[in-house]
């Protein structure tokens, strides 16, 4: 009897659990569905993202900075390169022009050479004093002449207003005449312009006007 009771029990408790109801619990947090995502991965079962939408297109954001990144500074160390030969190229055409030019100065006034050489032969021969100053003379106009060429003119000073920046006085000169005052009254050595620069300043003595107290009491 007990073991007949028993067996009717026992469907009885079997359909009490089938009755209870059942609850799932989802961890939604997104560290806990990588995990679970991982394991899926492992055994097989379809892949589920473990990051939030929002950190996967930051990623990929600064994926794709590094990768403009790189290719910027591959286009500047490329136009950097191309900057320092060119550089380099005009640095030798620079001094080949500069060679060019002085060579052909240097042409110019071997004419002079030439010329002066002649006028030595000259006077070997010359009947007259006369006639080697005029050959002396010929030679010194070509050679400014020449100068002239290359931009180079001498500086009239004789008689001009003293003037720092073209003349460089070395002594005075005493005179009565007021007008002449402050003027240049000699020129030791000639100067020269280049253009509108000055390449040497004239040499010169300076007119000056001697004051009564300069000249000291009368006897």
């Amino acid at each position: 009897m007990a073991d007949s009771e028993q067996r009717d029990a026992k469907p009885t408790a079997a359909g009490e659990d089938e009755e209870r109801p059942r609850i799932k619990v989802v961890d939604r947090r997104w560290w806990k569905q990588a995990d679970e995502s991982d394991s899926a991965d492992a055994s097989g079962a379809e892949w589920q993202p473990g990051k939030p939408t929002y950190l996967q297109e930051l990623e990929q954001q600064i994926a794709d900075k590094d990768a403009q990144i790189q290719e910027f500074v591959g286009k500047y160390r490329d136009a950097s390169k191309e900057f320092d030969e060119a550089r380099a190229r005009l640095r030798r055409e620079t001094a080949r022009e500069i060679e060019r030019g002085r060579r052909a100065v240097l042409v110019e006034l071997l004419d002079v050479v030439d010329n002066l050489d002649r006028a030595i032969e000259a006077a070997g021969s010359a009947t007259s004093v006369e006639a080697l100053k005029h050959g002396v003379e010929l030679v010194r106009r070509q050679f400014l002449g020449k100068l002239e060429g290359f931009g180079v003119t001498r500086i009239d000073a004789e008689g001009t207003p003293f003037d720092p920046a073209v003349h460089e006085a070395v002594s005075t000169i005493t005179t009565e005449d007021p007008e002449q005052d402050g003027r240049v009254a000699g020129v030791v050595n000639p100067g020269y312009r280049i253009g509108e620069d000055i390449l040497r300043p004239a040499v010169v003595a300076v007119a000056k006007v001697q004051t009564a107290d300069a000249a000291g009491p009368e006897s």
